[in-house]
């Protein structure tokens, strides 16, 4: 998790995302040809790195113990004011707090899943001047599952949004999709729909992180070069641009986005 340049992160908001995957270094030659980033140690041990784009900070990633059978996959962390009530409301509702909450460097972290199964983080502290959607970070993160009315309804009573409060987020519904604002931009979007009508069949409810490319096609040749896999180009969720679907060496899902017309 982020510890430098702290700051107080929006209530609710996606604050970091990170990659758990099995091979360290190979992520790291991988996402540096598909997305140009360098990495540093993290202050989390040898096992992690952060890395940057533009000496920016945009991700985590850390390895996996060999012994920990669970699939390599990005995760997105939303800032939360208590974690232990953060993870009393996820359980009230049924869903499953799988890891934490646990002191991690500056503030503590949880591990959980929804009630359809898609993982998700949250963050108890601050965190890095880090915003889905602005700067280097993100585009958006957007959670595919089979109801996104229901799981919005349940992500709302979890992390706050809609609140009365001020410094939350706020929701509204457009392009078929709900679609979560931080402040001014957007910054988290639930899409529903069958699953099996997503373009990997394997997929299940999860969130999913995009990242900007200034060419998409470009970051498709290199992550193919890469030893990745490639789903079809298609438009991104609000129609002003490209995006595709990339699986890493061990199966990691995330998505490249750039602005401009469908390619």
């Amino acid at each position: 998790m982020p510890s430098a340049r702290p700051t107080a992160p929006v209530r609710g908001a996606p604050c970091w995302v990170s990659l758990m995957t099995r091979d360290l270094r190979a992520a790291e030659n991988f996402y540096g040809a598909v997305l140009g980033w360098r990495f540093r140690p993290a202050s989390l041990g040898e096992e992690f790195a952060v890395a940057l784009h533009d000496g920016e900070p945009v991700a985590g990633l850390g390895a996996l113990a060999q012994s920990f059978q669970v699939a390599v996959a990005w995760t997105a962390y939303f800032a939360v004011e208590d974690a232990d009530d953060t993870a009393g409301r996820i359980r009230e509702r049924g869903a499953t707090v799988a890891v934490g909450p646990l002191k991690l460097g500056p503030g503590r972290a949880a591990l959980a899943g929804d009630q359809d199964g898609a993982t998700f983080g949250f963050w108890e502290g601050q965190t890095l001047a880090w915003s889905v959607g602005t700067g280097h970070a993100p585009a958006i993160v957007e959670l595919r599952t089979r109801d996104a009315f229901a799981a919005a309804i349940f992500y709302a009573q979890v992390f706050d949004w809609e609140s009365e409060r001020p410094g939350g987020c706020r929701v509204t519904y457009e392009h078929d999709q709900v679609i979560v604002h931080d402040g001014s931009h957007v910054v988290a979007a639930l899409r529903g729909g069958a699953v099996e009508s997503a373009p990997d069949p394997r997929v299940r409810p999860q969130w999913h992180v995009h990242f900007r490319v200034d060419d998409v096609e470009r970051a498709i040749e290199a992550a193919v070069a890469a030893g990745g896999t490639i789903t079809p180009v298609t438009a991104t969720w609000d129609g002003k641009g490209s995006q595709a679907m990339v699986r890493d060496l061990e199966g990691g899902l995330f998505t490249v986005t750039a602005p401009g017309p469908p390619v």
